[in-house]
């Protein structure tokens, strides 16, 4: 009997040791992956959430529906992203908007779902529009801490970081809005963040959602610190004056593209 607890408990001690840990996630229990040896981290010290399906629906977060018409086009969108990054070991990933009200966080919602669909992937989104906070908004979660908390509070990251039972996302939002917010995105605290998320899991993508380009200062200084920048336009009412301009004060070498929102395609016609 000695013998057998003694071999349950270097079992035990082996598996603590393969599986993969989020930021303040001590001990997280393994689930099976989709196959292949791969396991899926859960999160035992992070802020457990439920998402309301209803909500979703409402909110037009399709990411979170398999069935939903529309998540194949974000299925699209990753695979896009997916081949453009990986050739180049880049992991960061900022969407933002040439103005507000164009679909960025909405499409920073649903290609995170869409990367968490993906094998062997993990994604943390991130609400870095301290101005709006809109993404647990979104979801329908309730969050009184957020990315400020860490910034200008000095919050350990487990106290803000959400799983909302779904597996292989996490994310970061909540808190107060603030006006000032260029100063705690271009910090050097948050460029410390950034790099330290971006190298601690080498299967975890960042998505982060940020304030229009044309709406402030803000995603200037964060776009030196991430890898890659998506900018949503929407269809019928962004001008191409303003996309020159939004384009203009980017980073060139660093935009993907751009990603048309709120376009009708003629399946989609069809289905309506």
């Amino acid at each position: 009997m000695q013998k057998l607890r003694k071999a349950l408990e270097i079992a035990k001690q082996l598996r603590l040791q393969r599986r993969p840990r989020e930021p303040g996630a001590s001990c997280p229990a393994p689930s099976p992956g989709p196959g292949y040896g791969w396991v899926s981290p859960t999160y035992a010290q992070c802020l457990a959430r439920t998402l309301d399906p209803a909500t979703l629906e409402a909110n037009c977060c399709v990411g979170a529906r398999p069935d939903a018409f529309e998540l194949e086009s974000y299925k699209v969108l990753r695979t896009q992203v997916l081949q453009l990054t990986k050739e180049k070991a880049w992991n960061a990933i900022m969407v933002t908007s040439a103005l507000p009200r164009e679909g960025k966080t909405l499409t920073a919602i649903n290609l995170a779902f869409a990367f968490a669909k993906e094998f062997s992937q993990t994604v943390l989104l991130v609400d870095c529009d301290l101005r709006q906070q809109k993404i647990h908004e979104y979801l329908g979660l309730a969050s009184d801490r957020g990315l400020i908390d860490y910034l200008g509070e000095n919050r350990p990251i487990k106290d803000i970081l959400i799983w909302p039972g779904v597996e292989k996302l996490t994310l970061i939002s909540g808190g107060r809005r603030i006006r000032e917010s260029a100063e705690l995105l271009g910090s050097g605290k948050m460029k410390a963040l950034v790099a330290e998320m971006k190298t601690r899991y080498p299967d975890r993508y960042l998505v982060f959602d940020v304030p229009p380009i044309l709406a402030g200062a803000d995603v200037i200084g964060l776009a030196s610190f991430v890898d890659c920048i998506l900018i949503v336009v929407e269809a019928g009412k962004t001008s191409i004056r303003d996309i020159r301009k939004a384009f203009d004060l980017m980073p060139r070498e660093k935009v993907l593209g751009f990603v048309l929102n709120r376009h009708r395609t003629r399946m989609q016609e069809y289905a309506t």
